[in-house]
């Protein structure tokens, strides 16, 4: 079964048929430009498969002089001369077999390998729109399965067209050199040998589909109750019983289903086997009654010879007939790939981008607009300006639009209107790699890589020292935590981090952005999952930070809003506020209502322990 699909024995399903793509010449010019560097390479298995297949066939045609002039002449020089001959024919067959063999492997790896690089660089250019759009295990399918099944089109699809073809012409030419009447009556038997497979091929489909469709069913259970998650609920809820049985039923039902199709599978070898005893049978008795009554010249071997060579042609023709449902597959799998391959790269480079040699940070908003979906708008008309050294908090209600606002920046996605500068400069313009090597975001959802503390923070400086390690952890407050470990910075943080909580990854985050030493910092509510002394160890580490550089906050506490030079308050798209925290509380407008309902539980602390706040503090 080739990767990226449930393959039936030649027959299409109901939604490869219904979604059946349509082949044309563009589409097919497409397809063989990723043979075109590998035409040689190609040439040379044309090469092999046509002298494979005729040598396949020269055993057959031996085998008649075998029976002449060996057996019934009585000569034993010539019998063990046609013998040897036979051996060492099959021998440089099985031989080119395995250069064709290589050669081909050679070709569709080569092709995978080129397509693979290709799409994970263009996925690489796509905007954060394309990710939070199109399904992560829809991406990862045609990136993996998708392609890997070009590798099976190739050695597998194309090959064996060539392959069948050449096999059966040249059988077609050496039946009817030997005698055309025999090979006529053998050749008129050939078409309807696909009957029995077509027809038990549809009773065994219907039976692997519910198969399949009951395997999948069993993965899901597995899935959902073998998880860490799943597990926990059944636990919780009591349900082991209740999912055993669910499982047993499933499990008895696909059982039932793989006796069935290994007795049809059973069932059909049995009507091919005696069906493809009727040609051979035919020619017997035609033979047979010529060499008899009409053409005593006509012998036992080449009556053998047709037999044998009718026997070769029998499996070609069986797979050119189904050959369709795997070229279907074919196209509807490249299409699938081309999809990705022709979606727009809305982030790129300007022709003429600027790369300057220093960045200070500055960043300005002028008139700013962006919407994800034509319906729907996010900012209206953003304005403000972000001066070097300074720290500026973003506050508002929970979807107004500030994780949005700041990922315009980096350009993770573009405005629908006005401008983002960064030093002066529209970002679009700007070279990206300079734009975002100059922007670290520590965001509320920290990402750690399966590895240990040391790969995570190499990720932002792979030539940094230890003691440049060392001092990034010092200044975010995690290295007393690092130096309590085993393993130091080798320890294995876990899939995602895992292994670490929420305050310890957020810190190793940080750390991370110091050794990528950004000109602009944004902390995008980097302490709203955490408790409070969690929160108190990485307000400690970011404190320093913004004094010293120029900075963002989105924060939901107001001992983080406090450090800032300015708030800018978004409701709904828009920044309706703009000030110190002493003036926005006395304006009675949304920051008082914001800090009224959530910020002032810094000051009592989530914790309950109160501590004081007067109105000179800001």
């Amino acid at each position: 079964m080739p990767p990226g699909g449930r393959m039936g024995p030649g027959f299409l399903t109901d939604d490869e048929k219904k979604n059946r793509p349509k082949v044309t010449k563009e589409l097919l010019i497409r397809i063989f430009s990723y043979l075109k560097p590998y035409w040689k390479q190609l040439l040379l298995v044309i090469t092999a498969i046509l002298f494979s297949a005729v040598l396949t066939l020269l055993p057959s045609v031996l085998t008649g002089k075998i029976i002449d002039d060996g057996l019934i002449a009585r000569s034993m020089k010539t019998l063990v001369k046609y013998i040897i001959l036979s051996l060492c024919v099959t021998f440089a067959a099985n031989l080119i077999g395995i250069l064709e063999s290589y050669l081909n492997t050679w070709i569709a790896q080569h092709i995978t390998y080129d397509m693979r690089n290709s799409m994970y660089q263009h996925l690489q250019k796509m905007s954060q729109r394309f990710f939070t759009s199109n399904n992560q295990g829809d991406i990862i399918t045609r990136m993996t399965s998708d392609i890997s099944g070009v590798q099976q089109i190739i050695t597998n699809t194309l090959t064996s067209i060539i392959s069948n073809v050449i096999t059966l012409a040249a059988a077609l030419v050496m039946m009817f050199r030997a005698n055309w009447l025999l090979a006529l009556i053998g050749v008129v038997i050939v078409p309807a040998f696909a009957i029995p497979t077509r027809s038990a091929g549809k009773n065994r489909w219907s039976i692997t589909k519910d198969s399949q469709e009951c395997s999948d069913e069993i993965n899901g259970i597995l899935n959902e109750t073998l998880s860490v998650s799943g597990q926990l609920l059944v636990k919780l809820f009591g349900k082991e019983q209740t999912e055993y049985e669910r499982y047993e039923s499933v499990n008895k039902r696909m059982i039932d289903l793989n006796i069935k199709e290994s007795m049809a599978g059973r069932w059909f070898r049995m009507l091919l086997s005696t069906f493809t005893s009727v040609g051979p049978m035919l020619i017997y008795l035609v033979g047979g009654l010529i060499m008899m009554k009409y053409d005593p010249t006509l012998t036992v071997g080449e009556i053998t010879v047709l037999v044998a060579l009718l026997g070769r042609m029998y499996g070609p023709v069986n797979q050119l007939l189904n050959i369709q449902v795997d070229w279907i597959r074919s196209m509807a799998m490249f299409t699938r790939i081309f999809e990705y391959y022709d979606m727009p790269v809305e982030i790129e480079n300007a022709p003429d981008a600027v790369c300057p040699e220093t960045a200070d940070g500055e960043v300005e908003f002028r008139n700013v607009s962006f919407r994800y979906e034509p319906e729907r708008q996010i900012l209206k008309n953003i304005s403000f300006t972000l001066d070097k050294g300074k720290c500026i908090a973003i506050v508002g209600p929970s979807g107004s639009g500030k994780s949005t606002l700041i990922n315009l920046i980096p350009r993770l996605y573009d405005v629908e209107s006005g401008e983002v500068l960064f030093d002066g400069v529209d970002v679009r313009k700007l070279d990206l790699a300079f734009l975002r090597s100059n922007i670290g975001i520590v965001s509320q959802e920290t990402y750690l890589f399966n590895g240990t503390i040391r790969d995570n923070l190499l990720y932002a400086k792979p030539d940094a020292t230890d003691e440049e390690l060392i001092s990034a952890c010092r200044q975010a407050n995690i290295y007393e935590f690092i130096e309590k470990q085993d393993d130091g910075l080798d320890t294995i943080v876990g899939n995602r981090g895992l292994k670490l909580s929420g305050g310890e990854k957020q810190r190793i985050s940080i750390a991370r952005i110091l050794l990528k030493d950004p000109a602009l910092m944004i902390f995008d509510e980097a302490t709203s999952a955490l408790d409070s002394i969690s929160e108190q160890k990485i307000q400690d580490a970011i404190e320093p930070l913004i004094e010293s550089r120029t900075s963002i906050l989105i924060a939901h506490r107001l001992s983080t809003i406090l450090a800032a030079d300015e708030i800018l308050v978004v409701k709904d798209g828009e920044i309706v506020e703009k000030g110190r925290h002493k003036e926005l509380v006395k304006q009675g407008g949304v920051y008082t209502e914001l800090y009224e309902t959530q910020f002032s539980k810094a000051v009592t602390g989530d914790d309950g322990i109160s501590f004081e706040y007067t109105e000179g503090e800001d």
